[in-house]
């Protein structure tokens, strides 16, 4: 269900952008205008990005297979961050240089009525787009910012899209101001500062994406409310003496691996310790549905801490031996 509410935004999105791409195209050509320019490839770039995630998620959605036995979640981190660089480098980087091309030699801008009707219709469609996938990140947050949420997110799909289309409707306010105020005063070179203004906003918003999905692509652990869950269930098993450590890793939005080491109580035999484990998984998978993998590691408290301080030792020495 989750995964077709992701399409549903990402269908949202896409059909707004590509309804708005071409006539965004046809008024910069028309009328000249370099804040228009740069709305226009905005929306191109939007365009191809929602197709991504889309191809991204299709992707993401393979069966494991003996070179990748997690499977293929990770792989709409990936598109994600493919995303983001596509923004920052595109989006921003041409409407930057459009910018500055017009502040440096002004084009009075001509018709600019068009520029009006085509920001007007580009802000009821991209508004559209925006509820549609606010709504959606809205359903998830609870009662986090929105900051805070898309911080601990682990779907990039609609938080890509809400952030695009955010930067949308504010680059699309800009154009808006900027073709005004330079008709208006009859300085041009303000629709070179819009365009300008548009490219740091295109920036922003793909230095915000690429941090996020950086962390979700080398791999997040599960939320906090998840690894209390676990331990919670771990609780409740008298054949557990202790709980050493809770390890986990999102392999995508809703496939986490978890990695458990536990000492059970002494006196339990091989047959009592497997039957325990099964019971264990069976009813951390039951409470978190999207715990795909567990792994349940006995060993006693003081051996599990003793080869885990000595890890970060042997890893030194290892890159040293590397080095040298």
């Amino acid at each position: 269900m989750a995964g077709n509410k992701n399409k549903r935004v990402i269908y949202a999105a896409l059909a707004g952008n590509s309804a708005i791409a071409v006539t965004k195209i046809a008024a910069a050509i028309y009328t000249g205008s370099s804040a228009m320019l740069s709305e226009s490839i905005h929306s191109l770039v939007d365009t191809g990005n929602q197709s991504l995630l889309l191809y991204g998620m299709k992707r993401a959605r393979r069966p494991a297979d003996e070179r990748h036995p997690f499977g293929y979640g990770r792989e709409i981190y990936f598109w994600a961050f493919v995303v983001a660089i596509l923004i920052f480098a595109v989006g921003a980087g041409i409407s930057i240089y459009e910018g500055i091309k017009q502040v440096q030699h002004p084009t009075p801008i001509q018709h600019v009525g068009v520029n009006y009707i085509v920001l007007s219709f580009a802000m009821i469609f991209e508004g559209g787009a925006w509820w549609v996938a606010f709504h959606a990140f809205d359903s998830t947050r609870g009662g986090r910012s929105l900051l805070a949420a898309v911080r601990d997110s682990k779907d990039p799909s609609i938080f890509t899209v809400l952030l695009e289309d955010t930067a949308a409707m504010l680059g699309l306010m800009v154009a808006f101001i900027g073709i005004y105020l330079g008709d208006a005063l009859q300085i041009p070179e303000l629709d070179g500062l819009a365009s300008i203004a548009i490219g740091c906003i295109l920036a922003g918003a793909a230095m915000l994406l690429a941090k996020e999905t950086k962390g979700l692509l080398i791999g997040e652990g599960a939320d906090p409310e998840i690894i209390e869950e676990i331990r919670r269930v771990l609780g409740t098993q008298s054949a557990i003496e202790r709980v050493s450590e809770i390890l986990s890793v999102h392999q995508g939005p809703d496939d986490i691996l978890v990695n458990v080491s536990v000492e059970f109580r002494d006196g339990l035999e091989v047959g009592d310790i497997e039957r325990h484990t099964t019971a264990i998984e069976r009813e951390i998978k039951a409470r978190i549905p999207g715990a795909r993998r567990i792994f349940i590691e006995a060993q006693k408290t003081s051996d599990h801490l003793r080869d885990r301080d000595a890890q970060p030792e042997r890893s030194e020495t290892n890159d040293k031996g590397k080095k040298s």
